[in-house]
């Protein structure tokens, strides 16, 4: 089924595995095109009920409570991200002979003959950042662009939309590219690869497997992350086509086919004349905001893969300058009596957590929360020397209790057995206790929200709020 053969879906019966935003998308979608859409879903509340009810306006049936029994005479099933490989629908479909596929592989097989190419974003952390920096270079360029796929805009509306896009800045998730077999990027990058989501994936290396898909089939470049091997093996492994090069990204000097910082600024020795003698100077450190190690990184992927789209310098600068961070991403918050108050609600994962304790010193560390199977030692070894103190929240803060106690004795420990709404508060104030001025107070969990707070932004307002109040108190 290639791009633009829009008539191969007249008739067919497709369920649509989830009742979330891309499923919603994927079965409006699926159905325009002339396909007879079921859509099943496990959930079966308000919310569920609701949507369904819209669905059936447009004539798509929605089973509800029942995410393990596949419909009788499915010729394909379009699963939602999240789903789990081994969920009982699947397994259904594989003994049916049926294949499951993602939304991000019918937006692909949906685009026409003059869609615009994909430049391709994944990674453990930072890959909303970086697909955000690299539409904002693009538009400094003067193309017409989004930011889309995982980033929240559902992909298959925007191939579908009336909308003509130059190119395409496209992150992908791990669970996304696990179900997008024939994607074929531009070009793509993996910014870092650590531990997570190993549940669904069930191992690192089923995990590393799925991130290293975006490469295949790739024309111009595959981004890697110089710092992280594990990175640059992917794209030795992968199948692209003929002349497409392999792009590192470093922090320090850097070689030829390379991007990276060399006195401040931020420099390109890939995609110049002459690479083994010449550098072209793209932006300085103090354009990238916030200018955190692991931002700084964030930036040069994005610069990376919109210079192999053949954007202009000026443009990387000027997009740089011009990109505004979301909320919850190392995002600064006030200064109370000296100490000032960081937020990285976003810092989900260990990996993250230590880039986010990378860029400040001395800090009041405030972690904890669901730890979806991480350790914490390397971590704590990493930063041990930038900690003042640790307060603890969450159901898992034992175990980063655990590592702490192992790897920083020195460290004083504060651990909150609170889940109440008012624990973030009580944190804060633990933490301004504890701090002294010049500090920082860092909230980088290291862990998922979802034991106190509905997701990490409510999180992160929870604490910068908490701040507020203390800096009120203070007035």
């Amino acid at each position: 089924m290639g791009s633009g053969q829009v008539t191969s879906w007249q008739g067919k019966n497709i369920t649509v595995a989830g009742l979330g935003v891309s499923g919603i998308s994927a079965a409006r979608a699926l159905a325009g095109l002339g396909a007879s859409v079921t859509v099943v879903d496990g959930g079966d509340s308000e919310g569920h009920r609701a949507r369904a009810a819209e669905l059936g306006e447009l004539g798509i049936p929605v089973r509800l409570a029942d995410a393990e029994t596949l419909p009788e005479g499915t010729d394909l099933v379009v699963t939602s991200p999240g789903w789990q490989p081994d969920s009982p629908l699947f397994a259904a479909a594989a003994a049916a002979g049926v294949e499951v596929v993602g939304d991000v592989e019918i937006a692909w097989q949906l685009r026409g003959p003059d869609a615009a190419p994909w430049l391709a974003i994944t990674g453990t952390n930072g890959k909303t950042t970086t697909t955000q920096m690299l539409a904002s270079i693009l538009k400094a360029a003067g193309l017409k662009t989004a930011a889309v796929g995982n980033i929240g805009t559902p992909i298959i509306d925007v191939v579908l939309g009336e909308e003509k896009y130059d190119v395409l800045a496209v992150e992908l998730s791990s669970y996304q590219l696990h179900w997008a077999p024939s994607l074929r990027a531009h070009s793509a990058a993996v910014l870092n690869l650590a531990p997570d989501h190993l549940d669904w994936h069930g191992s690192m290396e089923a995990y590393a497997a799925d991130k290293g898909r975006i490469y295949e089939g790739n024309t111009v470049a595959c981004v890697y992350n110089v710092a992280d091997p594990a990175t640059e093996k992917l794209v030795e492994n992968a199948d692209v086509e003929e002349g497409c090069r392999a792009i590192g990204f470093t922090l320090g000097a850097p070689g030829p086919s390379m991007l990276g910082v060399v006195d401040g600024i931020l420099v390109d020795r890939a995609f110049v004349e002459n690479r083994q003698k010449n550098a072209q100077e793209l932006a300085e450190v103090k354009d990238v905001n916030p200018p955190a190690p692991h931002n700084i990184a964030n930036a040069l992927a994005a610069a990376a893969l919109a210079r192999a789209f053949g954007v202009a310098p000026r443009a990387v600068r000027d997009g740089l300058r011009d990109f505004r961070p979301d909320a919850h991403r190392v995002a600064y918050v006030d200064e109370v009596a000296g100490v000032t108050y960081i937020d990285d609600s976003k810092a989900t994962n260990t990996h993250a957590a230590e880039a986010s304790l990378a860029a400040f010193e001395p800090i009041v560390w405030i972690a904890g929360g669901l730890a979806k199977g991480a350790t914490f030692d390397e971590l704590v070894q990493n930063s041990a020397k930038r900690m003042r103190a640790v307060v603890l929240i969450g159901a898992d803060r034992a175990l980063i209790a655990e590592a702490l106690a192992r790897h920083a004795p020195e460290v004083p420990v504060v651990d909150l057995d609170r889940t109440d709404t008012g624990a973030m508060l009580a944190a804060v104030r633990e933490a301004a206790r504890l701090a002294e001025p010049g500090d920082t107070v860092l909230l980088a969990p290291a862990c998922a929200s979802m034991d106190m707070f509905a997701n990490y932004n409510k999180r992160g307002d929870a604490f910068a709020d908490a701040v507020r109040e203390l800096a009120a108190e203070g007035a």
